[in-house]
């Protein structure tokens, strides 16, 4: 890519494409096509087609998707594959029809199966069933996948699939109805540590901020406290003590690991490819060591640290990192998810690519960037 390439960053409000946005510009690259979901529905197949007509982008971030943590991806199931699939089809395909040099579409690691040997490794795809409860929304980046590899095979295109770990940090989705178990995690937790000294006006600018189920600042105590116990966040006063204590509930066990990526390392690992890294280098870079003429290697990368901590450490460190001094419920009654999701980076570091944000510092920065917005 050039500094002047026509660049579009398709989802440039979500949590990787803000990072990929903020990335871009910080590299000098200041020709970015940039549309929200009001201006460019891209599951509009004409609407995308003639953007793409109109602004000839010549490298393509596809970051847009619907996401969500293991609620809204157990109970919007029809929502989470259908407009993904949506998304996904028609920019790959009007990308193809319109001469893009470089495509990056962004999957996940759910594509992997529930059972796969761990570390996962690219060649683990459609090896076994996958995890029931965010089944469409893998399903929906399997296809994304495929479809960039099938591009590539039959019209000789450059686009590359990338399935990130799991990430936080810059950009991130703190809405508890449906965010990711990290920054859901730190808010409840920060609300928590709210609740315990008493600073309702801490958790009126956090609500406004972001409103849980139409609750907001401006709402009162008693809807405040309710809608915060429904979402985990509970406030018991001793009796006869005048003395608040406040618990936290985490779903699950806690014993589920998880790799956890900063947003920032994702975006830096997405710009590198698209700078030094063509399809025929992943294929090539898979088929090192396999001798097999039989052998398919995979047309994608797994992004990720290739480092687990379990859900428990992961809270432990966001209570530490809070200041809060409640108690912590680990609520077995609600599903734990895939018992373990640690992705290989083989190919990756090969390729050149290592990561640099520590899961500590990470969460550091996170919450300062979450505090500097609340004061």
């Amino acid at each position: 890519m050039k500094k002047n390439s026509r660049i579009y960053v398709a989802g440039h409000t979500g949590l990787v494409g803000s990072a990929l946005t903020l990335t871009l510009r910080e590299k000098g690259y200041d020709n970015l096509l940039l549309r929200t979901a009001e201006e460019l529905d891209l599951t509009d197949q004409r609407a995308t087609d003639s953007f793409f007509r109109d602004q000839k982008p010549e490298y393509v971030f596809l970051a847009a998707a619907k996401v969500g943590g293991i609620v809204a991806n157990n109970t919007l199931r029809a929502d989470f594959i259908y407009i993904n699939l949506m998304i996904q089809n028609n920019v790959i395909s009007s990308a193809w029809k319109h001469g893009v040099k470089k495509l990056l579409f962004l999957g996940s690691t759910c594509i992997y199966p529930k059972n796969a040997p761990q570390p996962l490794r690219e060649e683990y795809l459609l090896t076994s069933q996958l995890e029931y409860t965010n089944e469409p929304y893998a399903i929906a980046k399997i296809a994304g996948l495929k479809m960039c590899e099938s591009f590539n095979i039959q019209y000789n295109t450059n686009f590359i699939a990338v399935m990130p770990t799991n990430l936080y940090g810059y950009g991130d989705n703190y809405n508890l109805e449906g965010s990711h178990v990290l920054p859901a995690l730190l808010r409840k937790f920060h609300l928590g540590r709210c609740l315990e000294t008493g600073d309702m006006d801490a958790i009126r600018r956090d609500l406004d901020r972001y409103p849980i189920e139409g609750i907001s600042g401006s709402s009162d105590d008693g809807s405040i406290t309710g809608i915060l116990r429904k979402y985990g966040v509970k406030l018991t006063e001793r009796s006869g003590t005048g003395r608040h204590e406040v618990a936290v509930s985490v779903w699950g066990t806690g014993t589920p690991l998880r790799e956890f990526m900063n947003s920032k390392d994702m975006a830096e690992a997405c710009v590198f490819i698209m700078e030094n890294v063509d399809a025929d280098d992943i294929q090539a870079m898979h088929r090192k060591g396999n001798p097999d003429p039989e052998f398919h290697p995979p047309h994608f990368l797994n992004i990720g640290t290739g480092e687990e901590f379990s859900i428990k450490d992961l809270t432990y460190k966001i209570k530490a990192l809070t200041g809060f001094t409640g108690e912590i419920v680990f609520d077995t009654s609600k599903p734990d998810g895939t018992m373990r999701k640690t992705i290989d980076i083989t190919a990756l570091t090969g390729l050149g690519y290592k990561y640099r944000i520590p899961l500590d510092e990470g969460l550091k920065d996170t919450y300062s960037m979450y505090l500097r917005y609340k004061s």
